[in-house]
């Protein structure tokens, strides 16, 4: 199980730069070509919500993604440290991702995504 872990500054532009990580990450991981676009889209809509809670409660926090290829599943976990927020978001990254878990805590939100994946590569 190999994990690659990002954290960025609560700016918008970080935000690009996460879905290209997220998405190099996923086509080592051996996720098929036919879902990297939804693996980018999604991990840019978590990453925005996150981005978003962080510059409205805590824009000296990192927002944090963990990229982890376990068990023939890509995972991603974005995180936040701002207050829970509901939205619209949500339901696209569901429609997105395999299999989502969202947690909301005092301390913040996490919301984890996975799909299927070869293992990682050589």
């Amino acid at each position: 199980m190999a994990t690659v872990e990002v954290s960025f500054t609560p700016l918008p532009a970080h935000v690009r730069t996460a879905r290209l990580v997220a998405t190099a990450v996923a086509r080592r991981s051996g996720v098929d070509e036919s879902l990297l676009e939804e693996v980018r889209l999604a991990v840019g809509e978590a990453c925005s919500r996150a981005v978003e809670a962080h510059r409205r409660d805590c824009p000296g926090e990192p927002v944090k993604i963990a990229l982890t290829d376990k068990a023939g599943r890509f995972e991603v976990e974005v995180t936040d440290t701002g207050t829970p927020a509901a939205g619209f978001g949500l339901a696209v990254i569901a429609e997105l991702a395999d299999d989502v878990q969202v947690s909301e805590t005092p301390a913040g939100t996490s919301i984890r995504m996975s799909w299927p994946s070869a293992g990682l590569r050589a």
